[in-house]
């Protein structure tokens, strides 16, 4: 069988699954160790607040649009060409980063860095997945599991601690030498397999091309600049969701009618490969939704530091690193993928319930410890069962196009919870302020008391008595606006909490299909 003979063993294996995590933490920790840095970067080139965010909004379109097509350019290239072609563009475009001058010049190598890290994600998993055999995929998808839960955790701290100690520069520098010796270890042990023919100029599905990178491009943009750009009273972000939506259909109509598509829809036939797309996107929106929610909360509301904010993930992050051998072993033992996947999902609602019960404006450090170790708990028990229930009944060629699927779906399930949770945020402070105003009757003892006390506080410090009065009416604006903002966060964690909690009887379902899966992927090709 094509698969078994990527097999490897000994140093050979253990030096291949170091390179391909390495490259795939190289990718996640870039996706989040920029937004700490991003005021920096603002003050360094003049930018306003709206075109800094290109900064984050490019990386992830060129990160979505080369997704899907990594497996077809793997083939077109032979893997382990594309794969280290990939790095040194990564690497090279890093170094470009470090060394912009104006704003737009960084937006630019930000994309083409993204176009290089879209790869390294999906490939590293296909890598690391065929270098073990099949009795030892679950192992394989624990160790690489490592990497992707621990990468997002990583970034903030690394980013805060760079910044605070030298310049923003540095947090692209720093990809370098990872990136030199990845390629080297790349070109010298990962092996491809033989996929047959490469297709001439004219067999290339370049509309495929066209209306994937339309799609996904435009649907990016969308998620990323929506709420500041106000949705659909914005001229661009409508005719860019009309562009997304069309570009779908089309896209959809292409791969399914020629003869050398771009991306192998028709892999979708496999049972475990839907299911565990879907779950994929409910991971990304969990993970990156939750790890945004959090800093955002700290820094806004209880007046943290960006490094703060990051070194309190770190405890999650390491139960996950803890949880993820442990989990592999379970799977190795036959537990099956759908009841781990159903206990991750019930933690997940745990913590996040948890997080609606104890935020405040003044809730402390130590009151987030034992809930986000049951966020790394439940993160351990989804990833790594997604993943090998996505990949466990495809052979060869399938498993690249799988791993495409769902990595894709991750990013997007990401963007689409970062892009949903501002939203609601901004929406349900405002329904908030309004209530709590409207509950504020400015003839109340309680009310005009507190005022007074507040303005006679003001005045012992030296205000006259006009000036302290208006400044205690603003210290009572201030106290409502947080009282709103910790709401909102409260509301985040509850709906959250009850999506993930929804989805476990659909999960526990799944157990049907586990033979289905494999019938379809016999059938296929």
């Amino acid at each position: 069988m094509q698969q078994e003979s990527l097999v490897e063993y000994g140093a050979r294996r253990v030096i291949i699954t170091i390179t391909a995590i390495f490259c795939a933490l190289l990718e996640i920790v870039d996706t989040t160790i920029v937004n700490v840095a991003l005021n920096d970067m603002r003050g360094n080139m003049g930018a306003t607040l709206s075109e800094i965010g290109w900064v984050i909004t490019a990386y992830a379109i060129g990160n979505v649009i080369i997704v899907p097509m990594t497996s077809w350019l793997s083939q077109q290239f032979g893997r382990r060409n594309y794969f280290a072609a990939s790095v040194i563009i990564f690497t090279i475009s890093s170094f470009l980063c470090g060394n912009a001058t104006t704003m737009w010049e960084l937006v630019l190598f930000r994309f083409i860095q993204g176009l290089g890290g879209g790869a390294l994600l999906v490939t590293s998993q296909t890598i690391i997945t065929e270098s073990y055999p099949p009795e030892k995929r679950g192992m394989a998808q624990a160790i690489y599991g490592l990497g992707v839960i621990i990468g997002p955790t990583l970034g903030p701290p690394l980013g805060g601690y760079i910044v605070d100690h030298a310049s923003w520069p540095y947090i692209f520098y720093i990809n370098i030498p990872i990136g030199v010796i990845a390629t080297l270890l790349t070109l010298q042990f990962v092996r491809s397999p033989k996929y047959g023919e490469k297709k001439s100029a004219s067999e290339i599905d370049w509309w495929g091309i066209s209306f994937l990178a339309i799609t996904v491009g435009s649907l990016q943009y969308v998620l990323e600049r929506g709420q500041e750009d106000d949705w659909f009273n914005d001229g661009v972000i409508l005719s860019l969701t009309v562009a997304a939506v069309l570009g779908l259909f089309f896209f959809i109509w292409r791969e399914l009618t020629y003869k050398n598509p771009i991306v192998e829809l028709r892999v979708l036939k496999n049972g475990n490969l839907r299911v565990g797309t879907i779950l994929s996107f409910l991971l990304g929106f969990g993970l990156y939704g939750s790890t945004f929610v959090i800093p955002l909360y700290t820094q806004g509301v209880l007046g943290w530091t960006a490094t703060q904010s990051g070194l309190l993930m770190i405890p999650a992050a390491l139960t996950t690193a803890f949880m993820m051998p442990i989990i592999g072993k379970m799977l190795e033992r036959g537990i099956p993928q759908q009841y781990l996947v159903a206990i991750g999902m019930v933690l997940f609602f745990i913590y996040s319930f948890w997080g609606f019960k104890i935020i405040t404006p003044d809730t402390g450090e130590p009151d987030f410890f034992w809930m986000l170790i049951v966020r790394g708990l439940g993160m351990g028990m989804l990833f790594i069962p997604i993943t090998a229930l996505s990949l466990s009944s495809l052979k060869g060629q399938q498993i690249g196009q799988g791993a495409a699927f769902t990595g894709m779906m991750r990013q997007l399930g990401g963007s689409f919870g970062v892009a949903l949770i501002t939203t609601f945020v901004s929406r349900r402070n405002e329904l908030h302020r309004t209530d709590l105003v409207s509950k504020l009757d400015i003839n109340s003892p309680d009310v005009v008391n507190r005022v007074n006390r507040t303005a006679a506080n003001f005045v012992s410090k030296g205000m006259d008595a006009k000036t302290g009065l208006q400044s205690a009416y603003k210290s009572l604006e201030y106290t409502i606006t947080k009282q709103a903002t910790v709401m909102s966060y409260m509301d985040v964690f509850l709906y959250l909490g009850v999506l993930f909690l929804v989805c476990v009887p659909f999960v526990l379902l799944v157990r049907n299909n586990k033979q289905q899966g494999k019938l379809d992927a016999s059938a296929m090709h």
